[in-house]
């Protein structure tokens, strides 16, 4: 097994030299809600035929300018549509952080896309990693489009309990935790979990026929920010909600503790991969699947877009 400091070393460097690609184009929509500019970046198919679209979303600590290491190389070899949405920005302040804005600044870009761009409507795929992939279960639960796939890699989907762990590392997530929930005189529990797509409502109708994809690399919370758990809880209430007779369905609260304690688990001889990673835990439920796989906080950006075709 690596050490944990590779995968530290190896965010460092993917994340210090990226540059954003020279192909994208800029636009803006004004917010349905309140009129706010939110500015987005975008590719154009090639093709001239309807072609899937990639609706990418921004970390935590980033805004659509900010951002340059993104998943619109990958989408421009394919000839799809890409398009990057601020969708608020940072998430330090109310408006942030899968707020009702969030969602709606997110769903417009969509809407936009489907407008100017030749989009094929049954191929719009949302990926997001870290904060990204927060905003990506937060859309997977509220959206209004028909979206076929949702891709989470490395995502938080409980705010309170972030915040717990955020204290404990003593990082600055903790204090824009506070921020973003509005909370007034320290941290609301209440308030965290109302921002927290693990204590929403599944809509079990709307996405019977979405898929849901949750990445982690077994090391993240070690090495990285957001531990593990949260993608498995996360994976565990979507089943539930599916099939809430059925519980061998779910992550056992035994193989939940063994990745959590040990960063590791026993893989398949030899073991499946994504992209150069061994598969360590897989588990998949109807259209949902979890994978956990030889990593840390990160996205596996060429091997994402494959594992959506390929299910």
């Amino acid at each position: 097994m690596q050490k944990p400091l590779f995968w530290l070393l190896l965010i460092l460097v993917k994340t210090g030299f990226a540059q954003r690609p020279d192909f994208l184009k800029k636009d803006s929509i004004q917010s349905s809600l309140d009129g706010n500019t939110q500015v987005f970046y975008y590719d154009r198919s090639r093709i001239a035929t309807p072609q899937p679209l990639v609706v990418e979303l921004h970390s935590w600590s980033n805004s659509a300018d900010s951002q340059k290491d993104m998943l619109a190389v990958q989408a421009n070899a394919k000839s799809w549509n890409y398009i990057f949405p601020n969708f608020r920005g940072v998430n330090n302040h109310p408006k942030a952080c899968c707020s009702d804005f969030v969602i709606s600044d997110i769903d417009e870009a969509i809407d936009w896309a489907l407008k100017n761009l030749t989009v094929d409507p049954k191929r719009i795929y949302v990926v997001g990693t870290s904060g990204g992939g927060y905003a990506t279960l937060a859309m997977y639960m509220k959206s209004r489009h028909a979206i076929h796939t949702f891709s989470a890699w490395a995502s938080i989907s409980d705010l309170s309990a972030w915040y717990g762990e955020s204290v404990e590392r003593k990082n600055k997530y903790a204090a824009e935790i506070v921020q973003c929930t509005g909370a007034t005189g320290g941290f609301d529990a209440q308030k965290a979990r109302e921002r927290s797509p693990l204590f929403w409502k599944t809509p079990v109708k709307k996405r019977k026929n979405s898929h849901l994809q949750i990445y982690a690399g077994i090391h993240d919370g070690y090495t990285g920010s957001v531990p593990i758990s949260h993608s498995i809880r996360f994976y565990n209430k979507v089943v539930t909600d599916f099939n809430a007779r059925n519980k061998g369905l779910t992550v056992s609260e035994k193989d939940a503790e063994e990745m959590l304690k040990t960063q590791t688990f026993p893989a398949t001889k030899p073991p499946k991969t994504i992209g150069d990673r061994a598969v360590l835990y897989q588990k998949k439920s109807g259209n949902n699947r979890l994978t956990i796989f030889e990593g840390t906080h990160e996205i596996l950006k060429d091997a994402a877009l494959e594992q959506i075709l390929a299910w």
